[in-house]
C-alpha cells in the first residue's frame, strides 16, 4: 500500500490541475497569512471591546472569512459555516455574548501561543462548551495562523480522509477533527519527503481524493490504521468530556482566576510599574504565555525578611520600576479563602520598613463582596483598618483596566475603582 500511495502523492504533485500546483505552490497563498492573521485580531478585539454586533454581515469576520473562501476552491464556501441560520439559531456566536466571547478566546490564545499543546488546549476548551453550530470549520481561521498544527476543514477534505484510511470521520464534530488531525499528521509523516511541513499540502491532497479527481489506490491491511483512528477519536472525546465534566461541576476557577491575575500583570506594565506574581502561579498560561512572562524572577530580599514564606504568593504585587519598593499588592479570591489572601497581605505590610507605601487591595466576583466585608470584621484582624485594604469588583477592573492602562499614571486610577472596607 505504500508504494502505491506514494505514486499517487506523485502524481497529484505534478498534476496543473491539482492543488498542490494551483493553491500550495501559488505565490499569492503565503502573502494571504498576515492579512488574514490582522483580520482575525481585528474581530478579537471588536468582541473584546463589544462592538462586534450581533450579525455576520458586514462584520469584520465575514471580512476575514471571505478573504478566506477566495484562497483558490480549496476554501471555497468557507463562509458557509458561519453565514448566520435563522431558523436552527446557528452558529450561535450572535446572539449569546459569552459563546461570542468563547469564540475569542480561541482566536486571542491561538493568535497569541506557539506550542501544539496551548492550540489543543484552546479548542478542547472551546468543543467542551458546545456551542451550537461552531464546529471545525472555525479550523480554516487556525490554520491561518498555524499552519503547521492545524489542518484545513471542509466536506471534500473529510471525504477524502476517509476514502483514503477507511475512517468514518463526521462533519461538525471537534472530537472527530482532533482524531483526524492525528491520522494526517500520522500521513504527512509517513510520507514526508514528499509533502510538507505545512498542513495544507496534505488537506490538498485529501481535498482532491475528496472531489474524486484520483482513483483511490486498493486498500490494503488498513485495519491499523482505522484501529489507530479509533484509539485517538476515543483519546479525543474523553479530553473533551473531561473538560466539560469540569465546567459542570465548577471546577475551573483557576482559569478566571489566572485571567485577573493576567489583566493586572498587564495593568501594572502599562503604568510603569515592575511586576511580581505568585511563585505558585509563574507557569500558569494566559494568552498562550507563562503569566510570568516579563515579570521579576525575585523579590528584594528586604520583603522575605519576615513574610519569606507567604510574600511570595501574593498573587500580584506592582513595585517601583527603579527602587523595588512595593507600591500595592493584590490577592485575587475567585472561590479561595479570603481568610488566607489577608493574612498574606499583613505579612506583607507589617513584616517590612516599607509598609508606609503599600496600597492593599482584595480582588473578587462582585457578589462575594459581603464575605469580604464579613472577613475583615474579625477580631483577628483589627489592625486592617490601619492599614486601608480595598476590595476592587471583578466588574470595575473588567470594565476599566483598559481606560486606566491607556489614560491613567500611578497608582490613583486603581484607587478610584476600589471600595474602601
Amino acid at each position: 500500500m505504500t508504494d502505491t500511495i506514494r505514486i499517487l502523492i506523485e502524481r497529484w504533485k505534478s498534476d496543473p490541475s491539482g492543488c498542490y500546483q494551483t493553491w500550495f505552490l501559488w505565490p499569492e497563498r503565503l502573502k494571504n497569512f498576515r492579512s488574514i492573521r490582522r483580520g482575525i485580531g481585528a474581530v478579537v478585539d471588536e468582541i473584546q471591546a463589544g462592538t462586534f454586533g450581533n450579525a455576520y454581515r458586514g462584520s469584520s469576520l465575514e471580512t476575514v472569512v471571505s478573504s478566506i473562501a477566495e484562497q483558490r476552491q480549496i476554501f471555497k464556501g468557507a463562509d458557509h459555516a458561519f453565514l448566520w441560520k435563522p431558523k436552527l439559531r446557528i452558529p450561535d456566536i450572535y446572539e449569546h455574548a459569552e459563546n461570542q466571547r468563547a469564540f475569542a478566546r480561541l482566536l486571542h490564545t491561538c493568535n497569541c501561543c506557539d506550542s501544539e499543546r496551548e492550540v489543543l488546549n484552546a479548542i478542547r476548551q472551546l468543543s467542551s462548551l458546545g456551542i451550537k453550530g461552531l464546529g471545525p470549520a472555525a479550523a480554516n481561521l487556525l490554520y491561518f495562523i498555524h499552519p503547521t498544527l492545524v489542518m484545513p476543514f471542509n466536506t471534500a477534505i473529510v471525504n477524502g480522509y476517509n476514502a483514503l484510511t477507511g475512517s468514518s470521520v463526521k462533519l461538525g464534530k471537534w472530537d472527530h477533527y482532533l482524531a483526524m488531525r492525528e491520522g494526517v499528521l500520522a500521513l504527512n509523516q509517513r510520507y514526508r519527503d514528499l509533502l510538507s511541513n505545512d498542513l495544507g499540502a496534505i488537506a490538498g491532497l485529501l481535498f482532491d481524493l475528496g472531489m474524486q479527481r484520483y482513483p483511490l489506490p486498493p486498500r490494503q491491511a488498513q485495519a491499523g490504521d482505522v484501529a489507530a483512528w479509533q484509539q485517538e477519536l476515543a483519546k479525543a472525546r474523553e479530553q473533551v468530556a473531561a473538560l466539560a465534566r469540569q465546567i459542570q461541576l465548577g471546577q475551573t476557577e483557576d482559569a478566571t482566576h489566572t485571567e485577573v491575575q493576567g489583566w493586572l500583570r498587564d495593568l501594572g506594565k502599562s503604568l510603569g510599574f515592575a511586576v511580581w506574581i505568585a511563585t505558585n502561579d509563574r507557569s500558569r498560561l494566559y494568552n498562550g504565555e507563562h503569566l510570568s512572562k516579563g515579570c521579576l524572577e525575585t523579590l528584594p530580599p528586604a520583603l522575605l525578611v519576615a513574610g519569606g514564606d507567604t510574600v511570595p504568593l501574593i498573587d500580584t504585587v506592582w513595585l517601583n520600576a527603579t527602587t523595588l519598593e512595593v507600591e500595592a499588592a493584590f490577592e485575587v479570591e475567585h472561590t479561595t479563602s479570603i481568610y488566607s489572601g489577608i493574612v498574606r497581605l499583613l505579612d506583607l505590610a507589617l513584616g517590612s520598613d516599607q509598609s508606609a507605601h503599600k496600597h492593599l487591595f482584595l480582588v473578587a466576583p462582585d457578589d462575594r463582596e459581603g464575605d469580604v466585608r464579613a472577613q475583615l470584621s474579625r477580631p483577628a484582624f483589627s489592625r486592617v483598618s490601619a492599614l486601608n485594604i480595598r476590595y476592587v469588583p471583578y466588574s470595575s477592573l473588567r470594565e476599566h483596566r483598559e481606560s486606566i492602562a491607556r489614560f491613567g499614571s500611578g497608582l490613583k486610577p486603581i484607587e478610584a475603582i476600589a471600595r474602601q472596607l
